[in-house]
């Protein structure tokens, strides 16, 4: 009977605190670039512009700051932190041997159950890519990835993947919105899902490869030239 009233007391939904939101709306400023690479991170101007304390600030700060989005400088303090192709590099690599045998797993591990979970998340992901609530987006990417790297197995992997979400979702963005693409990232998405759903492992592995290839060609490309931009500038 006491097991049962204090199964009444569990709490199911739990309601976002203050620094959840605020790690959200400052997390999808960096991702969008309407925080760039370098911009000082000013307390008192955070405070104004989401209409919390300063102690909230910190915390977010340092939150993003453990997810690589932020870098805190001797003399500058928080900035945010600098995207160069060098970086870019490493987590594309990453990424590359990570996914790829997550998707080859997942295609021959996954349940019925489990490819019924990729196909809703692959739905919710079509519909995020219409909306232009790019932490709408975000949410949806990351259900997408965990339940391939879960389904297939690969959980010490997905917690990799997981801790470079903020860092792929800066390069994500900065890719979907270049005209440079052959196929555009939702539909080598989709063919990743599809290969995994059909059941063929080789089809899915390939899929990922294409996918991060050609991604990571464009942000090379433009991670370059703003690079050399900013040289010629200070030249």
């Amino acid at each position: 009977m006491e097991n049962e009233k204090l199964a009444d007391l569990r709490i199911d939904h739990v309601p976002q605190t203050l620094r959840e939101i605020a790690v959200e709306r400052m997390r999808a400023a960096i991702v969008s670039g309407y925080f760039p690479s370098g911009r000082r991170l000013v307390e008192r101007n955070l405070v104004e512009q989401l209409g919390v304390s300063r102690s909230v600030i910190r915390e977010a700060i340092r939150y993003l700051e453990a997810e690589g989005l932020v870098e805190v400088l001797p003399r500058s303090g928080p900035v945010v932190a600098t995207l160069d192709w060098e970086r870019a590099r490493q987590i594309y690599d990453i990424r590359l041997r990570l996914e790829a045998a997550a998707a080859a797993d997942c295609a021959r591990l996954a349940d019925d159950a489990a490819r019924g979970r990729l196909a809703e998340a692959l739905r919710q992901l079509e519909q995020a890519f219409e909306s232009a609530d790019p932490q709408v987006l975000y949410d949806a990417t990351t259900r997408f990835y965990q339940e391939i790297f879960t389904s297939a197995g690969h959980h010490v992997a997905w917690d990799i993947v997981h801790r470079l979400n903020g860092r792929i979702s800066r390069l994500r963005a900065l890719t979907l919105a270049s005209t440079d693409r052959r196929v555009s990232g939702q539909a080598r998405m989709r063919r990743i899902a599809e290969a995994i759903l059909a059941r063929e492992p080789e089809a899915a592995e390939q899929a990922v490869r294409e996918h991060l290839t050609e991604a990571a060609h464009i942000a090379r490309q433009l991670l370059e030239k703003a690079e050399g931009a900013k040289v010629r500038d200070v030249s």
